[in-house]
Formats: C-alpha cells, structure tokens, sequence
C-alpha cells in the first residue's frame, strides 16, 4: 500500500459560500459555456461520477447515491459544514489559494479554517494591476504603484500567477523577452484611457510586463495552459508556445509552474523536463479524467523527472472539486506505482518516497513553503 502525507495543494480557488440549487451545482461541476443540453446532465461526466463516488461518504451517505440525494444532504449540513466536511475529508495539509478569482469566494484564511490546514496566497498578477488603476490617476502613476505593488506582494504571497484572460495567450507569442519602457507606457495609457472602473487587463504587452514583473521578483509564477473556457473568452496558452518565453526566464532563478494543462498534459510535462526550472501540475488533469485518472498520471511520470511533478486539485466554488482532486490524486498514485512495484519494476520503498515527493515535497521545495511565516 503506497503512503502519501498529508497533500499540499498548490493551486486552488476558494468556496462559494452561497446555498446552491441542482442546476446551479451542475453548471459548476465543468467548464461550459452554459447549462447542460436538454435531456442530459453534468454529473454523467467523469467529474460528475467522480463527485458521487468520492464526496457522499464525506457527508455521511452511500458512494454513487442520486444526486438529489447528494444535493438534499448538502442542504441540509448547510454551505459551511459542507466545506469542512470536505475539505478536511480530503487530507490536504497546506492550502495555494489563488484569491483573483471573481465571486463571493472563501479567501486563504477561511479556507485554513474549514479545511483545518495551512493557506498561502497566490497573487493574480491582472487583478492586482486592477486594483492599482483604481488608485492612479497618470499613466507614471499607475506604472509606479505597479511596481510597488508587484513588490509588496512578493513579501507576503506564496506565487504569482497570471493567464486566464483575453490577451494572454498573445501576450506571449508577441516577444519571449520583456516589453520596453515605451512600449509598456504606451499600452498602459491605452488601457487606462478606455478603461472603465473595474476594467480588466487584455492588453498583451500590458499582460507580458505583468509576467516579467513577476519573473524578477523573486516568487514562483504559475502559468495556465491548455484550452480556455468556452464562452468566457479565457484565452490560455499551448504548452507548445511557452517555449520561448521558458527559455528567456532561465536564468533568472525564478520557478515556473505550468498549470492546468490537461488535455496537453504531456506538453506541459515535456517542458518540465526540458527547462530546470520549469515544473508541472498533475491534480486538475486527474480529477477532469476521474475514473481515467490512473492513464493520465502514467503518461506524465513518462515524461518529466519526478521532483518536477506537483499535485494540485485545481477545484475552486465547489468543495467538492477540491475533495475529488485529492481523492483521486491519491488513488490514482496509489494504483500506478503499487503496479509498478508487482511487476517488480519498483521497489516499495522508492515507490512510497516517490509518492511523497508529488504529494507534497516538491511543492514544499518549489515554494519554500516551510520558510513562510
């Protein structure tokens, strides 16, 4: 039996912290454009069968029961009980919160208290450059308080991250190296003068300074790849495209953790193993794939060196995106390296060091979790 400790999950949002009806929970099981087609439902998806095996134990019911079921239960626990049960079901230990997330979401601390764990903040670079246009009136000024403000976070917060917007995607395959002083000015005076209040940031020399911004400070910057969300115009990268920027971030010193790659997790992994200081997230492609959990992982443990390999359940609204992230993870681990170890392939005792490597470790490293606080 393969032994994990308790996991770090180094990339999440919060928890929606409204009551939620049947059709509001199914529209925030998947990424989708809209609520399910006539006639069918969004828990006859891996995701959806991955919720009904894994979170009713959690809450004192049979695995697989109805989803009415499920949903009555919830109500009846309420919205906070809900959580803890979940979360702290789920054996994460440290929590990565990416608090740029919109809606009435748990932020680090309470997501420390449901869950009875650590919590760190990782700080959206676009909704950090938001808040400072709200306080600057001048192009200097916006472009100085930006660069105070990139500053403070990187004193407080775990990592930065950046690239579910529009403009990212082109943000990166404009230039690998950083943008010029007036090219930066020019597209903040841009931005700023047909910006509403609240305005976000899709400028993609804007948003290539914001990553080289982050890439110097000194944190970890994490990079969302893979499709975007259809119909919410979220542009992400191809793991394929990053190559160049990766290449020009070398030797700076700074890790960069490629999230969220799934269905190109084998890109994403490629890359790991190309650049020292590029790393992979593995949790959010496994709970997508739920009962296909086991295939997927074997295909990333093919391609990148192990100490680049970091879990991350990716759930964020619901509770049980984050449970199921865990749950899976951990049964997925546990039934690739246990056969590796029958067909003596593997010993137990590397399998389990292995194990707490992806679980944990690398994530502890990469972040230097253990030196926060």
């Amino acid at each position: 039996m393969i032994e994990t400790p308790p996991l770090v999950d180094q990339y999440c949002h919060g928890v929606l912290r409204t009551e939620l009806g049947l059709g509001t929970f199914e529209t925030q099981l998947v990424h989708s454009a809209g609520p399910p087609a006539a006639g069918t439902t969004f828990f006859d998806t891996q995701t959806g069968f991955a919720v009904r095996r894994w979170c009713p134990p959690l809450l004192g019911l049979e695995p697989h029961c109805a989803p009415a079921r499920y949903l009555a239960r919830r109500r009846e626990l309420g919205v906070a009980e809900t959580a803890r049960r979940l979360l702290r079901g789920s054996r994460v230990a440290a929590y990565m919160v990416d608090t740029g997330a919109p809606g009435d979401l748990t932020g680090p601390k309470d997501m420390a208290l449901a869950g009875d764990a650590e919590a760190f903040e990782v700080v959206r670079l676009e909704s950090l450059a938001e808040q400072v246009a709200d306080t600057s009136g001048t192009v200097a000024a916006f472009l100085a308080n930006l660069s105070g403000a990139v500053h403070d976070a990187a004193a407080g917060a775990a990592a930065f991250t950046c690239g579910t917007g529009p403009g990212y995607a082109a943000s990166l395959a404009l230039a690998p190296e950083p943008p010029g002083p007036g090219e930066v000015r020019g597209a903040a005076g841009r931005w700023l003068a047909r910006r509403p209040r609240g305005g976000a940031v899709r400028d993609p020399v804007l948003l290539r300074h914001l990553l080289w911004s982050a890439a110097v400070s000194g944190r970890p910057l994490q990079l969302h790849t893979g499709p975007g969300d259809p119909g919410l115009r979220s542009g992400r990268a191809d793991p394929a495209l990053l190559a160049d920027f990766l290449r020009a971030t070398a030797g700076l010193g700074t890790q960069v953790v490629l999230l969220g790659g799934y269905p190109y997790h084998r890109h994403a992994a490629r890359l790991a193993a190309v650049f020292p200081h590029v790393h992979a997230d593995v949790g959010a492609a496994l709970g997508q794939s739920g009962a296909g959990a086991a295939a997927v992982l074997a295909e990333l443990l093919e391609l990148a060196p192990f100490g680049k390999l970091l879990f991350s359940s990716g759930g964020g609204r619901l509770p049980e995106l984050h449970a199921v992230g865990a749950l899976v993870f951990r049964e997925a681990l546990g039934k690739v390296l246990s056969g590796w170890v029958a067909d003596g392939a593997w010993s137990w005792r590397d399998a389990d060091r292995v194990a707490a490597m992806l679980a944990a470790g690398n994530a502890r490293r990469v972040y230097r979790l253990d030196e926060a606080g």
